[in-house]
């Protein structure tokens, strides 16, 4: 049936090539003179045409044939929103096309206004046609995100609330970490929790790695994700989309931030920074657990066990409760031991806090 209707198609292009043009090509050469009028009359013209297109197709119909069920297969077994954004954008392409060829009709040159507009059409609608599909679940998750979002900030307005950025984007390292688990459990962060694919997908290569280290943080970061999602209350979307010019996912996160309005969660210093940099919203959780730690004023005075050296020479290290870091100076000579220590300064950043003391005996004695 489809070699049916090839052939019949080109049948009809042909009858009407050679209605129009035969006649011309025989004037053209001069056999008007030489030959009968029955055979320059157009309907002439238009019976050569179609016996010569059907004759031509024997050579290609086939071909024809398997290419188009070549492509009706591709396009059967394509997701149906594919095909939907693959022809919104072809339809986009071919009205801009469209828009363009209006004033191009009354130019008086041939090829421009009439050669042109053809390959027109072909260029932006196949680009129309590209644009569409292969950004198909960006514009998905834009539309999905946006709405919701859009929801929350409704839903905040008739209940009093502020509004504000709801949509909290997930990096890798804040996942593997943990504590984003036991916030959320808190009720501290509200809004929408997005997990890009990318970073699903980081998360299984490193569970994947050869290395015992990398796999067991990688499944660390997919054991906290079904958590979240499972036992937790707070609304976890995935982010389908990817970034395919952008290699880094650092990059893609920052990217994705802007594309959305929302703020990147994280714990990673460098990524903070470039946050800040481009003017993208970001919640450092280090920051956080920086906040809550009980405040230390130079001259209180503690007790901590020192377990190390430190990096300078007689320094010992220790560790409060909450795993924040004491410099004893001097302490070199206590390492294994419990003893007071009166603070002398606090440095805090947002990588963490680190304290630094000296023996309260040194300070006694001084």
């Amino acid at each position: 049936m489809m070699k049916r209707l090839i052939q019949l198609f080109f049948i009809i292009l042909g009858g009407t090539l050679g209605f129009v043009y035969i006649p011309m090509i025989i004037m053209l050469l001069n056999f008007g003179n030489s030959m009968p009028a029955w055979l320059q009359s157009p309907y002439t013209g238009a019976v050569l045409g179609c016996i010569i297109f059907f004759l031509l197709t024997y050579w290609f119909v086939d071909s024809a044939v398997s290419a188009i069920r070549r492509t009706e297969e591709k396009i059967i077994k394509a997701p149906v929103t594919d095909v939907l954004f693959g022809t919104i954008g072809l339809v986009f392409g071919l009205i801009v096309a469209f828009l363009i060829q209006i004033p191009l009709r009354y130019l008086n040159i041939y090829v421009i206004s009439t050669v042109l507009p053809l390959f027109i059409y072909i260029f932006l609608g196949y680009f129309g046609f590209q644009v569409g599909f292969k950004k198909r679940d960006e514009l998905i998750n834009l539309f999905h995100i946006s709405s919701k979002g859009k929801d929350k900030k409704k839903d905040n307005e008739e209940t009093g609330q502020p509004s504000g950025k709801m949509l909290k984007i997930l990096d890798t390292s804040v996942i593997i970490d943990g504590r984003i688990a036991d916030i959320c459990q808190t009720g501290f962060l509200e809004g929408v929790l997005v997990i890009p694919r990318f970073v699903l997908e980081e998360l299984q290569h490193i569970a994947d790695s050869s290395d015992a280290l990398k796999r067991n943080r990688g499944r660390r970061g997919l054991d906290i994700l079904n958590r979240i999602q499972k036992e937790l209350s707070v609304k976890v979307d995935i982010y389908e989309g990817d970034f395919d010019e952008v290699a880094e996912v650092d990059s893609k996160l920052v990217k994705l931030a802007k594309l959305v309005s929302g703020i990147v969660v994280t714990n990673d210093f460098n990524l903070n920074k470039v946050c800040e940099l481009q003017g993208v919203a970001v919640l450092n959780i280090n920051d956080l657990a920086n906040a809550v730690k009980p405040v230390v004023l130079p001259g209180e005075e503690l007790k901590v066990q020192v377990i190390k050296d430190g990096k300078e020479q007689n320094q010992g290290v220790g560790y409060l409760d909450d795993g924040t870091m004491i410099v004893v100076e001097e302490g070199h000579r206590y390492i294994s031991k419990t003893i007071d220590v009166v603070v002398t300064s606090v440095l805090q950043t947002s990588a963490g806090r680190m304290i630094f003391a000296k023996p309260k005996l040194m300070e006694q004695a001084l």
